[in-house]
């Protein structure tokens, strides 16, 4: 747990808004956050995805609200804020996890399946800080987007993940030159190849994980445990001068290039 790196309940009376908070990467930074005091809200387009998460937040003790909303939608994303705020109060801590991916080469790739997914990401991450900024103006808050290293040199079959994450990472700082002003610090993080994820099970066959592993100077993939480390980091005091950083969790991979083969 957390518990055994950080100051216990490091996060105590503050509310994090958590988009993809469900599942995968961002379910663990929710969970993790509510480990260490956070009352969270998890929103999902899904409430199904999202209920299983906030059962298991609440039998460890914490404060969860689950919150069906597609973060493609300005008017619903509005909802899922005036909704936490009027359950918890505040938001400090916005967390923009929403994403989507498959794999395609970009001869095959539809314009709406490329739209889609900078939609979610882009767009996503965009409307969502966007419609949570008067209240984290008011709590002088953050906001983490979550990134990945797909686009630092180039990722085959991921053209459209790569366009919408580096659009992810211009939202970081912008964001944090723009709302620095305001108290708000905002950053990201990059992802390596993170293994107990559905992403890695779905996207990256076997054979070729052997060959990415070569690539990692760590000699591991990474863990939803590492993220969740960095995000207590960057969200804690110990943070507190920084933003407009992408911080690349990875194992140093993104130096030997980021693709699969």
């Amino acid at each position: 747990m957390n518990k055994n790196l950080f100051a216990e309940n490091i996060f105590e009376n503050k509310v994090a808004f958590v988009t993809g908070g469900g599942t995968g990467i961002t379910g663990g930074v929710a969970r993790a956050l509510a480990e260490n005091g956070a009352k969270v809200a998890i929103i999902s387009r899904k409430i199904e995805n999202l209920e299983p998460m906030a059962k298991l937040i609440k039998e460890s003790g914490g404060e969860c609200l689950p919150v069906s909303a597609d973060v493609r939608d300005y008017a619903q994303v509005e909802s899922a804020v005036r909704e936490t705020v009027e359950q918890f109060g505040k938001i400090d801590i916005l967390v923009n996890g929403a994403a989507g991916n498959f794999l395609c080469e970009a001869s095959e790739l539809s314009p709406n399946g490329f739209g889609t997914v900078v939609d979610i990401d882009t767009k996503g991450t965009f409307n969502v800080a966007r419609a949570a900024f008067e209240e984290l103006k008011k709590s002088k808050g953050q906001i983490i987007n979550i990134s990945a290293t797909l686009h630092y040199a180039a990722t085959p079959m991921q053209i459209h993940v790569s366009a919408a994450k580096a659009g992810v990472d211009a939202i970081t700082r912008n964001l944090a030159v723009e709302w620095g002003k305001y108290g708000i610090r905002v950053n990201g993080i990059a992802p390596g190849p993170i293994e107990d994820t559905e992403g890695m099970k779905r996207l990256v066959p076997e054979p070729v994980k052997e060959k990415l592993l070569r690539k990692v100077p760590l000699g591991r993939f990474g863990r939803i445990k590492d993220i969740e480390n960095a995000a207590i980091f960057l969200c804690s005091d110990a943070a507190d001068f920084i933003s407009g950083v992408t911080l690349v969790v990875d194992g140093g991979h993104w130096l030997n290039g980021t693709s699969f083969s």
